[in-house]
């Protein structure tokens, strides 16, 4: 795979485990609000990270670490994914895989292959606004296809949606929730300024907590839970 970060050490990105996060390069979206731009962006690419290195700082940590993230980026371009996957799980971690859900038979080959043990989507938009919040045209039915994937697989997973004060109202994170409705869990995520994409986007600004609260409310009639984090 095409790596272009490595966090050794988690305690937030694995619900329940301890984990690495392996980062990969190279993501189909331009979500203006993203703070991952040198992973997206390929003239902010990093110097990949050689796959061995990460496998064998992984060997190091069988007995200190619980899991494993795939994140980006979007690891579903990677085309030895699968194969990375089967290796980390072979080393006895348990995998979380990271997505947007653009690429839903990469999904589904990776769920009934049984190499995921956690699958994190980010919903980015309601269905007809997508192109608008990804910066590029979106595959909307793609996005369905993969939610439809991952509540039906019987593996652990969550939804999840980034909000920007001034990019998705109430109404529109209520659309969510009922897009993916009766999921197992929502999560709304407050967006952070600190690097985006777009530069101009770190002059915008999330919700209260306060207003929070009123959208997850909302949103938790859709859902069998919804929290913000």
């Amino acid at each position: 795979m095409i790596i272009g970060g490595l966090q050794k050490s988690s305690l937030l990105d694995y619900p329940g485990k301890i984990c690495a996060i392996v980062f990969t390069m190279g993501c189909p979206l331009r979500c203006r609000y993203c703070h991952n731009p040198s992973l997206v962006l390929p003239n902010h690419f990093p110097a990949p990270i050689p796959e061995w290195q990460v496998l064998e700082f992984l060997e190091t940590r069988r007995t200190k670490l619980e899991g494993v993230t795939i994140s980006g980026g979007e690891p579903t371009m990677q085309k030895d994914l699968a194969d990375f996957m089967a290796t980390v799980k072979g080393m006895g971690f348990s995998v979380k895989l990271d997505t947007t859900g653009v690429n839903p038979e990469v999904l589904r080959a990776v769920v009934m292959d049984g190499l995921a043990d956690y699958i994190a989507m980010d919903v980015k938009a309601p269905f007809a606004r997508y192109q608008e919040v990804c910066g590029v045209p979106v595959d909307a039915n793609a996005v369905r296809k993969s939610i439809d994937i991952i509540r039906d697989s019987g593996i652990d997973y969550e939804f999840r949606t980034t909000v920007v004060k001034g990019q998705l109202s109430e109404s529109d994170i209520v659309e969510i929730a009922k897009s993916i409705g009766g999921a197992k869990r929502y999560f709304l995520q407050r967006f952070r300024s600190d690097v985006t994409l777009d530069p101009r986007f770190r002059k915008m600004r999330t919700y209260s907590d306060a207003e929070f609260e009123q959208i997850r409310q909302s949103a938790a009639a859709h859902v069998l839970a919804c929290e913000v984090r």
